[in-house]
């Protein structure tokens, strides 16, 4: 049987956080629209930091109010704290993503904690989407390096995966925020992961800052993970890491993937298509994908 991956898209929220461009919110609702018409069934929508941060994430709150609400799409909201996680409850979010952090360099920059104090709060409001019976998962970033303070032990990614498991995570993905992991450092944290947190369901979320994001996706899908994130066009990147690019294209990852004779469910024609939308329309700059200057397998 074909094996089936699931992609996570995350354009609309990690996709634009740190692009140049503030997409106004009618443009964003188009976005996610065309997505849809692609066959994406989970996709990052939202963040809800606080707008002066983020200033591109700001509309977060009217984002939610304005998606469409089909079959079978959900819709994830970010969240780094007690109030975060509060408001993508209440906009609507069918699942909020919490983020801890693996490095205190990194985390006392963007969260304003270590990695421990990160794990503490998960423990204090992840009984908030519990409550409320919303789904919550956990990023780990820079899971596989730190801009400020180099490399990340894998015991600290590990412990955090035990610590999300625990309080109770439904998922838990390794971020590679700055984009240094290699093939076979991502086959060493998933393992480590998995040997802490048997139990959870791991997925993955690659930057392509140094070229390496296709190999780290293939290392995973072989390694037994199922659920990678992908930005359409390659766009994104964290406003709190120095020269941190975008993430791994979602049509680069599915031409990938089906060629090797995997399943994604995603239409590579319409996902071009949305790469060059946001090239033309939607951002009025170039993206970083192949497939959207390439195309697919010729016909």
């Amino acid at each position: 049987m074909t094996r089936s991956i699931e992609i996570v898209e995350v354009g609309p929220r990690d996709g634009l956080q740190n692009d140049p461009v503030l997409m106004p919110t009618e443009l964003k609702i188009e976005f996610v629209e065309r997505l849809i018409a692609a066959g994406v069934k989970r996709m990052e929508a939202a963040s809800f930091v606080h707008p002066k941060l983020v200033p591109a994430m700001a509309d977060s709150d009217d984002v939610m109010a304005r998606v469409p609400r089909v079959d079978g799409v959900r819709y994830i909201g970010l969240a780094l704290n007690e109030r975060g996680m509060r408001r993508a409850l209440d906009s609507g979010c069918d699942e909020v993503n919490f983020v801890m952090v693996a490095s205190e360099g990194f985390g006392k920059r963007n969260q304003n904690a270590t990695p421990e104090e990160t794990a503490d709060l998960f423990d204090r409001i992840a009984v908030l989407a519990h409550d409320d019976k919303v789904p919550v998962s956990v990023t780990i970033s820079v899971a596989f390096g730190d801009p400020f303070d180099g490399e990340v032990p894998v015991d600290t990614v590990a412990m955090l995966a035990g610590r999300a498991a625990n309080a109770g995570a439904m998922e838990i993905a390794l971020g590679d925020t700055i984009g240094v992991a290699n093939p076979w450092d991502v086959r060493q944290r998933i393992d480590a992961v998995r040997d802490a947190a048997p139990d959870a369901r791991l997925r993955m979320h690659f930057h392509n800052t140094r070229n390496t994001a296709l190999a780290n996706v293939f290392a995973a899908v072989e390694a037994g993970v199922d659920v990678i994130d992908a930005s359409v066009g390659g766009i994104g990147g964290c406003p709190f890491a120095p020269a941190a690019t975008g993430n791994v294209a979602t049509e680069d990852v599915v031409y990938m993937l089906e060629r090797g004779g995997f399943d994604t469910g995603l239409d590579l024609d319409k996902l071009i298509e949305t790469a060059k939308w946001l090239e033309s329309e939607g951002l009025k700059h170039p993206v970083e994908s192949m497939l959207s200057k390439a195309g697919g397998f010729p016909s």
